[in-house]
């Protein structure tokens, strides 16, 4: 079976990332991208790839779930 076509879901969701206008909505849509980029690592048996975009999506997701709006203290 192939399951290339998960890759390709995963760069075009990385690509399309880069027109979110709202920061923590580029950084969701990427943390979503590495996901799926992780479960093609996983069937290709690619841990460098799964390791790194584990790193990227956790980052990601981090980074837009801890982030406030401005103005909030």
């Amino acid at each position: 079976m192939r399951l290339e076509w998960i890759g390709w879901i995963a760069t075009a969701a990385f690509a399309a990332s880069y027109f979110c206008r709202q920061p923590n909505m580029l950084r969701l849509v990427q943390a979503l991208a590495a996901l799926l980029w992780v479960i093609y690592g996983v069937i290709i048996h690619a841990m460098p790839v799964v390791f790194a975009n584990v790193v990227v999506a956790g980052m990601a997701g981090w980074s837009a779930l801890a982030r406030r709006p401005s103005g909030s203290s």
